[in-house]
């Protein structure tokens, strides 16, 4: 009887103990919960993310993101977009690297991008106006056209590698509400400071975030040619002219058609979207799936030559079809096209050699108007040369190769310039890195004609 007493009593304590210890858990749960519910607070009844600490955000940014959000918090009911947009769905090796996929930087990493920061790091040693500063900010961090007075610290902010503003973001395209009607200096966006999402959809969801309104911009070419605007011919137009792409827009091949929802609450309700990583291209026609617009855009080269005594002299004809998409994938800004003469005898030994160059440097750049890209869709472009050949030689051979690269080669003083801005052997190599690759010649087209 006594060992049974003992066992009861032993028993009864282990429960008291068990029940003590689930009362602590429980504790701890709604100490937990209580702390969870507290990073999100509201406001009218609306959920909304908790907002920087006003200690570490300085007025002028929380002032910027009163009207452009900050995407992470859209992130909260548009993952999907958000991923795409931030790359977090397209880890490939180059974005990883360069912040890039196939050559075209992400939206998402229009100011971490340390491809933009070494570029914007050269020119600035270039000591371009603050307002040359804002033309090149208008387009990378959309919120400068209407704060304009803060232009020199996101400038600082982003050399430093510390950007509290975010660049292109959710709220840089979904806050426009109106094109130029007329070709202006770009960007010909017109963005408004006011509590209205613009899109695409003619029934937006109610929510409690934000407002939403239909904009017949978002499926008109002029609203991506507001910022890329050496893409096509007329910055303002709404559709893509010609017979190939009536009725394309820009959205159509870079922004790859899917279906699903543009929010993550629509359970099983899927309609037509299109994915927001925007991706470009590298080389002519690798994004193109019709071959009828591959064969359009794709470059050709001809060669005319006039004999000449002791010289060789002639045009080259730089043509590309009827599409208005520029040449090639646009951007008069960097850019820089190489073409290359070279003439050989019947042996195929070199007798002559001639590179032109065309495209802006670094202290160029932004600087008076924007040039034309090296060739616009539907035109060809004329150039003449001129090569002495060595006495008593007889061409048989003259070939003609087009190359361009992504960014100006830095002369070797503004090379040196800019790396002693940069703190650390580290810094300096992966700059170096930077550029030599995209500096280097990317092969358009190529063609030999016989004489």
């Amino acid at each position: 009887m006594k060992g049974d007493a003992g066992r009861d009593k032993a028993q009864e304590a282990r429960s008291k103990g068990e029940g003590e210890r689930r009362v602590l858990r429980l504790g701890r749960y709604i100490v937990v919960l209580f702390l969870l519910a507290g990073t999100v607070g509201t406001s009218s009844g609306k959920a909304m993310a908790q907002p920087p600490d006003s200690h570490t955000t300085p007025e002028w940014v929380a002032d910027i993101e009163k009207v452009f959000i900050r995407s992470e918090e859209c992130k909260q009911c548009h993952e999907r977009h958000y991923e795409e947009w931030k790359g977090a769905r397209e880890q490939t090796p180059d974005l990883k690297t360069f912040g890039r996929v196939d050559a075209a930087l992400l939206h998402g990493t229009s100011l971490d991008s340390p491809v933009f920061r070494t570029v914007l790091g050269l020119w600035m040693q270039t000591h371009p106006t603050v307002e040359e500063q804002g033309r090149c900010l208008s387009c990378h961090v959309p919120s400068v056209t209407l704060f304009p007075q803060h232009v020199e610290k996101i400038m600082g902010q982003i050399l430093s590698g510390t950007p509290q503003v975010e660049g292109i973001g959710c709220a840089s395209c979904h806050v426009i509400h109106e094109i130029e009607p007329t070709p202006q200096a770009p960007p010909t966006f017109r963005l408004k400071a006011e509590a209205m999402f613009y899109g695409p959809f003619a029934d937006p969801e109610e929510n409690l975030v934000h407002q939403a309104e239909q904009s017949t911009l978002f499926r008109e070419a002029a609203f991506c040619a507001a910022c890329h605007f050496d893409k096509v011919k007329d910055v303002t137009q709404k559709d893509l002219p010609g017979e190939i792409l009536a009725g394309t827009v820009c959205q159509d091949c870079h922004m790859e058609p899917s279906t699903g929802s543009s929010t993550s609450r629509r359970g099983a309700m899927t309609r037509a979207i299109g994915r927001h990583w925007f991706r470009g291209v590298v080389g002519s026609g690798t994004l193109l799936r019709n071959r009828n617009l591959q064969a359009e855009w794709t470059p050709r080269v001809d060669i005319n030559i006039t004999p000449t005594a002791g010289t060789l002299e002639g045009v080259t004809l730089v043509k590309i079809g009827s599409l208005p998409h520029s040449f090639p994938d646009g951007d008069p800004v960097l850019k820089q096209f190489f073409l290359t003469l070279t003439a050989k005898d019947a042996q195929g030994l070199v007798l002559g050699k001639e590179t032109k160059q065309f495209g802006l440097p670094y202290d160029k750049l932004l600087r008076g108007p924007i040039p034309d890209s090296f060739i616009k869709g539907g035109h060809t472009r004329k150039v003449p040369f001129s090569m002495p050949l060595p006495d008593g030689a007889t061409v048989a051979t003259v070939e003609a190769v087009l190359t361009y690269s992504l960014i100006p080669v830095p002369d070797a003083a503004l090379m040196e310039t800019y790396l002693a801005t940069l703190s650390g052997e580290k810094a300096q190599e992966e700059a170096k890195q930077i550029i030599q690759e995209y500096t280097r010649p990317r092969v358009l087209t190529y063609r030999a004609k016989s004489l």
